[in-house]
C-alpha cells in the first residue's frame, strides 16, 4: 500500500480559528476539528444505501404534533413562557416505598437552574459542588507541580490527562474509592501557549494527555462531598494509563491477521488506547470504556490505502471514517510510526474496542475486549440477567449507525471470592454480538414506538453474516451489521439500563441530515426542529434533527437475554415550545429546555439523569445536567440541576448509591471559535488563566 502526500503542514495554526456559526447544529469548529476530526465536513461512512424503516411519511414531524395534540391532550402545540421552572418550587415525585427521603439527589425539590452563558457551573441554591481534580494535578509520586509553560512528556505521563469524560467509582473502604476517570482528547490551540513548543513536542505531549487516570479519593467534611488524595503515598491504587500502555486483545480476533503489526507481529498485544468517550462499571468491579473517533490520529495526507471489503461491502477503511483529512492537526506520524497508515496499514484495526481496567489491581494488564466489536464505542454498560449472563449495551456514535447487545456464554459468579471475580473478568470473551432493528407501528397513537429484533452477527465460534468470518465480523463490525438491516439511527451514544425499572434507555444525540441523507422513520422521525442563537432569542425551524432524542427499550418478559422488545422514544428534545417536543406526555409548559442527550446516569429511584453535548448550538445556551423520571405523574418531567462552563460539555455523570453525591466532569471549557490560549474564552476553573477541564461532585449543603 502507499500514500502519496502533499506538503507537510504546520501542526498548529498561528492565527485563531473562527468560523461563522455552527455548521452542524451542535458543536463549535474547535470541538469538531480536535474531537472528532470534523467528521460533520465528510462523506458520512455510513450512507443510506442500507434497509430503513420506510413505513412513516416524510412529514413526520407535523404528523406528530396534531395527532399528540389530540391524543394525549398534554398541549403538544402549547406555546409557554419558558418552560423553565425558574420562578416556582415544584413538588418532587412521592419517594416509593423504602427510598431515599427529600434531602438526597433522587428526591430533592428544587428550582430547574435557568439556562445561561456563565463561565461556572451553576447548581440549585440548596446544593454546592467541589473540584475534586483538574486536568495537569499530580496522580503518581513524584509528579511535578503542573506548569503548562514547562511540560514534559515525563512530567505528563504522572499527571492528570486533558478532557474527560466518563467517571466510574469503585469503593475500596468505607470513606474512600478509586475514581477512574477517561481523557477523550486534546486541543493544542487551547492548551499551550502559541509558539512556546515545537510541533514534536505538542505532537508527543499531546499523545501522553490522553487514556485513563485512576486517582484515590476520600469523603470530605460535608456528606456527600468528596476529596481526591494529595498524599500520594497513601494512594497506592492510583495510576495513569496512556499511549505506551500495553492492553492485551482478548476474544476470538486475537491473534487475527488483521491485527498484525511490526511492533506486534501476534495480533495479541496492543499499545495504548485513544480518544475514550464514555464507559461502565461492571459489577465485578473492573471499569468498561469506549474507544471512540480514534480513525482522526492516523496520517492519511494524500491517497488513502483501500481496506478490506466483504461481499461487495464499502472498504474498511472509508466505512469507519479514516480518509483524507488535510485538517488534522496532530500530526502523531511525525513521532511513531504506527500512526501512519504506510508504515502500518493495520494499526487502526487495533482501536476501537471496548477496553476493560481492574482499578483495585494497579500492575494489572488492561485488555481490549473483541467479543464486543469493533466500532465507535461511546461506552458500554453491563446487566446481569435473570439467567446469570451479562449483557452489555453499546452505542456506535455516528450518524446513521447502530445499537448493539453483547450476551455472554458463561453466567455471572455472585460470590465475593477472588477465584469468582476472576471467572467474571473473563465473561466478555465469548458469547454472542447482535445489533438492532427497529420496526414502528405507525403514529396513529400519536406516539413514536413499536417493535425491536437483535439480529445475530456471530458468536464467538460462527459467523452469522454470510461473506465474512467471526473474526472479520468482529474486526469490521460497521461492514458486518450493514449486511443484515439495522436500522440506522441518530449517533446513538450512551445506552443504560435502569434497574429499577428493568428497561433500556439510549441517548440519541442529533442528525443534521435526517431527512436529507436519511429518511424519516418513526424510530427517528424529526427532520426538522426549533433552535435559538441565544436563551431569550426567537424559535427558529431548522432542517434535521439538531436536538436528539431518548430512546426507551423494553426487553420481553423483562429478559435482556431476548432477542426481542419494544420500544418508544420517551423524549424528542428541544425546547417546549418547539412543536416536534415531547417529554413522554408530560405538560410541555413545565419541562426545562433539553438539547443534545449524551451521558445518562440513574439514582436509586430511577430518575433518569441526562448530560448534553451541543446545546449551545441548539438552544443557544450552556450544556448541562438533568433530572427525569421515568414512571409515576412526573414521568418526563424535564428539570435542569446544574449547568456547566461556557463552551464546556458537561459529561460523567454518576449518582452514588447512597444518592448523595453526584460526580459530574465539565469537559473542554472555552471550547469556543475565535478562542486561544493567549485569549480564552473561559478560564474555569478560575484557578489559573486558561481553562482546566476537571471533575467535580455536587452534594447538598450542610
Amino acid at each position: 500500500m502507499t500514500v502519496t502526500r502533499t506538503e507537510h503542514r504546520p501542526l498548529l495554526p498561528l492565527a485563531p480559528v473562527v468560523r461563522e456559526g455552527n455548521r452542524h447544529g451542535s458543536r463549535s469548529y474547535l470541538t469538531c476539528l480536535f474531537k472528532c476530526g470534523n467528521a460533520c465536513d465528510h462523506e458520512v461512512p455510513n450512507p443510506n444505501d442500507g434497509e430503513t424503516i420506510r413505513d412513516v411519511i416524510q412529514s413526520a414531524v407535523g404528523r406528530r404534533a396534531v395527532l399528540r395534540g389530540s391524543a394525549l391532550g398534554t398541549g403538544a402545540l402549547v406555546v409557554g413562557a419558558s418552560g423553565l421552572m425558574a420562578g416556582a418550587a415544584p413538588a418532587a415525585a412521592a419517594p416509593a416505598a423504602g427510598a431515599p427521603g427529600p434531602t438526597t439527589l433522587a428526591n430533592a425539590r428544587f428550582r430547574s437552574v435557568a439556562p445561561n452563558r456563565r463561565d461556572a457551573v451553576v447548581l440549585p441554591d440548596q446544593f454546592d459542588h467541589d473540584v475534586i481534580i483538574r486536568w495537569g494535578d499530580p496522580v503518581l509520586p513524584g509528579a511535578p507541580d503542573f506548569d503548562v509553560r514547562n511540560l514534559t512528556v515525563a512530567a505528563v505521563k504522572k499527571q492528570f490527562g486533558y478532557n474527560n469524560d466518563y467517571v466510574g467509582v469503585v469503593p475500596i473502604g468505607k470513606d474512600r474509592a478509586v475514581m477512574v476517570v477517561n481523557h477523550e482528547y486534546d486541543d493544542i490551540g487551547l492548551m499551550y501557549p502559541q509558539g512556546h513548543y515545537s510541533q514534536r513536542d505538542l505532537a508527543r505531549l499531546g499523545m501522553y494527555t490522553h487514556g485513563i487516570s485512576v486517582v484515590t479519593i476520600k469523603r470530605g467534611k460535608v456528606p456527600g462531598s468528596w476529596r481526591r488524595v494529595k498524599d500520594l503515598t497513601k494512594a497506592p491504587k492510583n495510576r495513569r494509563i496512556t499511549v505506551e500502555t500495553r492492553f492485551k486483545m482478548t476474544g476470538p480476533a486475537a491473534g487475527s491477521d488483521w491485527l498484525k503489526t511490526s511492533d506486534d507481529p501476534t495480533g495479541s498485544v496492543v499499545k495504548g488506547t485513544l480518544n475514550n468517550c464514555a464507559g461502565g462499571t461492571t459489577p465485578w468491579g473492573t471499569v468498561l470504556s469506549g474507544e471512540e473517533n480514534f480513525n482522526q490520529y492516523f496520517n492519511t495526507e494524500g491517497t488513502v490505502p483501500t481496506g478490506p471489503t466483504f461481499g461487495g461491502a464499502k472498504d474498511s477503511y472509508a466505512r469507519y471514517g479514516i480518509r483524507s483529512n488535510s485538517s488534522d492537526p496532530r500530526n502523531w506520524h511525525d513521532v511513531d510510526d504506527r500512526f501512519d497508515l504506510e508504515k502500518e496499514p493495520n494499526e487502526p484495526h487495533r482501536f476501537g474496542w471496548i477496553v476493560e481496567v481492574d482499578p483495585l489491581r494497579p500492575k494489572s494488564q488492561p485488555r481490549k475486549h473483541t467479543m464486543l466489536g469493533r466500532f465507535k464505542h461511546e461506552g458500554a454498560n453491563v446487566v446481569i440477567a435473570d439467567n446469570g449472563r451479562a449483557v452489555v449495551y453499546s452505542g456506535d456514535d455516528e450518524r446513521g449507525d447502530y445499537i448493539y447487545k453483547f450476551v455472554s456464554e458463561e453466567r455471572y459468579d455472585p460470590r465475593k471470592t477472588a477465584r469468582a471475580r476472576n471467572h467474571n473478568k473473563r465473561l466478555l470473551e465469548a458469547g454472542t454480538l447482535y445489533v438492532a432493528k427497529f420496526t414502528g407501528d405507525g403514529l396513529e397513537d400519536g406516539v413514536s414506538d413499536g417493535t425491536g429484533k437483535w439480529i445475530k452477527l456471530c458468536s464467538d465460534r460462527e459467523s452469522f453474516v454470510p461473506g465474512m468470518t467471526v473474526e472479520e465480523v468482529l474486526t469490521f463490525t460497521r461492514l458486518a451489521a450493514d449486511k443484515v438491516g439495522p436500522t440506522q439511527m441518530d449517533r446513538p451514544e450512551d445506552v443504560e439500563v435502569n434497574l429499577v425499572n428493568g428497561k433500556v434507555y439510549a441517548a440519541l444525540t442529533n442528525n443534521s441530515q435526517r431527512g436529507s441523507t436519511f429518511p424519516a422513520d418513526e424510530a427517528n422521525p424529526v427532520t426538522s426542529c426549533g433552535t435559538r442563537t441565544s436563551p431569550g432569542a426567537p424559535l427558529e425551524m431548522k432542517s434535521g434533527n439538531r436536538n436528539g432524542y431518548v430512546l426507551e427499550m423494553t426487553p420481553d418478559d423483562g429478559d435482556h437475554t431476548r432477542s426481542t422488545f419494544t420500544w418508544d422514544l420517551f423524549l424528542i428534545c428541544g425546547d417546549p415550545e418547539s412543536p416536534e417536543t415531547y417529554f413522554a406526555g408530560f405538560d410541555k409548559s413545565k419541562v426545562s429546555r433539553i438539547s443534545c442527550p449524551d451521558n445518562l446516569a440513574w439514582d436509586s429511584s430511577g430518575n433518569l439523569w441526562i448530560s448534553t453535548d451541543g446545546a449551545a448550538a441548539g438552544l443557544g445556551h450552556n450544556d448541562g445536567l438533568f433530572r427525569v423520571p421515568t414512571s409515576g405523574p412526573e414521568r418526563g418531567r424535564v428539570q435542569q440541576f446544574l449547568t456547566v462552563p461556557k463552551g464546556a460539555e458537561c459529561c460523567g455523570p454518576l449518582v452514588t448509591d447512597d444518592d448523595r453525591s453526584l460526580f459530574f466532569a465539565p469537559q473542554h471549557p472555552g471550547e469556543i471559535d475565535g478562542a486561544t490560549f493567549a485569549e480564552p474564552a473561559s478560564t474555569w476553573p478560575h484557578t489559573d488563566d486558561f481553562p482546566r477541564p476537571s471533575v467535580c461532585v455536587a452534594f447538598r449543603k450542610a
